[in-house]
């Protein structure tokens, strides 16, 4: 039940608990400590008039009048003498002659102090302490007071700590619920500006509390948040767009083929040119397609990996043979090395596409020979794909992996720029990492 009462009421609620905790353990260290001085002060006043008594008794054998020692002082204090057997040999008042002491009582205090408290006594309503000391000759002077002034005293803190205790608990649960609600007003503000964000609008933030605690950096983390969706969109978005720009170039070129072929008398060889350009249109749409497919499934950390132990060599020699035809035709030597032995585990499929775009690449924009090489560094296997071309300038290394981009030396045929993208989803997809170091690509995977 409590959980589900809102957080102010929650942190009211412990306030008060707590806040009532402390009231009851004031209140009984008080009652305590108020009877305890109460009765401090009852025991020293015995302690005199007891000592003063027995004085008086050991010189003269009786109690003094009551005017001698001012009994009247002493709110309704009385006193006694007793033999060793307990019988009354003198007292302060009428009232006092039947024994306040037992035969065993008087016994000890004839040999020495003894305090005693009695639930009544004659000349005095409710309870009474009692201090007999010896008084010489097998005597021993009594003297009592009430405590009565104690009960009450006591019995008049507990009305007051009645009345005061609750009006102090309640206040002090208001308190507790205007601070719960002043320290959660930055939340509320926070609460209501998130539910105005939408992805409509970029670069709308939580307001922040000036106080440097943890609310302040609860909003830092959601307005970091905040900033990562804002940027993920962005992307998106320019994604979509470029996706979209790729796709429309290959299409005009599909559809005005199409169309071309259907209309008029076209010979067959014109039209065996019109479906071999749609075909080749056709399988552009599909390599863009699968490569938006990869990058997506990239995104969503989807990316099916089938690993199995790969001799590298021939892997690249597989990937080599592809292109050999193509390279020789360019007059462009084609050469591949590794080192005896090297393998690695990774999927056969995605590493022979990610080497064979950097091949395609290297071809494509690239100078003279191409170099294939594979080789071990430190705790991991190195891919590389290296011409002879000025390469990727270093202001370039990172931003041709994005997708979409092509490098300054591309000249924009044929490609939509999500080869080096590939690449570096695959590689770290593999928990490994890709990079452009001038005219050499390297994909670098765990051995």
């Amino acid at each position: 039940m409590i959980r589900r009462l809102p957080i102010r009421w929650r942190l009211t609620l412990a306030f008060a608990l707590a806040m009532a905790i402390v009231l009851a353990i004031v209140a009984v260290f008080l009652r305590i400590s108020l009877a305890r001085g109460i009765e401090d002060g009852i025991e020293t006043s015995l302690s005199a008039r007891a000592d003063e008594l027995a004085a008086v008794v050991a010189a003269t054998g009786r109690l003094p009048e009551p005017a001698e020692l001012r009994l009247a002082d002493l709110e309704e204090g009385f006193a006694q003498v007793v033999d060793a057997d307990g019988r009354v040999l003198d007292a302060s008042a009428p009232a006092l002659r039947a024994p306040l002491l037992s035969a065993d009582e008087a016994r000890s205090a004839v040999a020495g102090p003894v305090t005693l408290d009695r639930d009544s006594a004659p000349v005095a309503d409710g309870p009474v302490r009692l201090l007999a000391r010896p008084a010489g000759d097998a005597r021993a002077v009594v003297v009592g007071a009430s405590l009565g002034d104690r009960d009450e005293a006591v019995a008049e803190l507990t009305g007051q700590l009645l009345i005061a205790g609750p009006l102090a608990l309640l206040a002090a649960s208001a308190l507790g619920y205007l601070v719960a609600a002043r320290a959660l007003r930055p939340v509320e503000a926070m609460r209501a500006r998130a539910g105005e964000i939408s992805g409509a609008r970029s670069g709308e933030r939580l307001p922040l509390p000036e106080a440097r605690d943890e609310l302040r950096r609860l909003g830092e983390t959601l307005n970091d948040m905040l900033a990562r969706i804002d940027a993920a969109l962005a992307r998106e978005r320019a994604f979509v767009a470029d996706a979209g720009h790729e796709l429309r170039t290959p299409i005009a070129v599909l559809t005005a083929e199409v169309e071309l072929a259907l209309t008029g008398d076209r010979s067959e060889e014109e039209l065996r040119a019109a479906l071999a350009s749609a075909r080749d249109e056709a399988g552009r749409l599909a390599r863009l397609a699968n490569d938006l497919l990869v990058l997506a499934r990239m995104d969503e950390d989807r990316l099916p990996l089938h690993r199995e132990r790969l001799d590298v060599r021939e892997l690249l020699d597989s990937v080599a043979s592809r292109f050999a035809g193509g390279a020789a035709d360019a007059g462009r030597p084609l050469r591949v090395a590794a080192e005896p032995g090297l393998a690695v585990v990774a999927d056969r499929v995605r590493v022979e596409q990610a080497v064979a775009n950097l091949v395609d690449n290297a071809l494509r924009h690239g100078e003279g020979g191409v170099a294939v090489a594979g080789r071990r560094v430190g705790g991991a296997v190195e891919l590389a794909v290296e011409d002879e071309g000025p390469g990727v300038p270093a202001e370039d290394a990172e931003a041709v992996f994005e997708r979409f981009v092509r490098g300054r030396s591309a000249d924009g045929g044929g490609g939509a720029g999500l080869g080096l993208a590939i690449v570096r989803a695959v590689a770290r997809a593999h928990g490994g990492e890709a990079r452009i170091e001038g005219a050499s690509a390297v994909i670098r995977l765990p051995a």
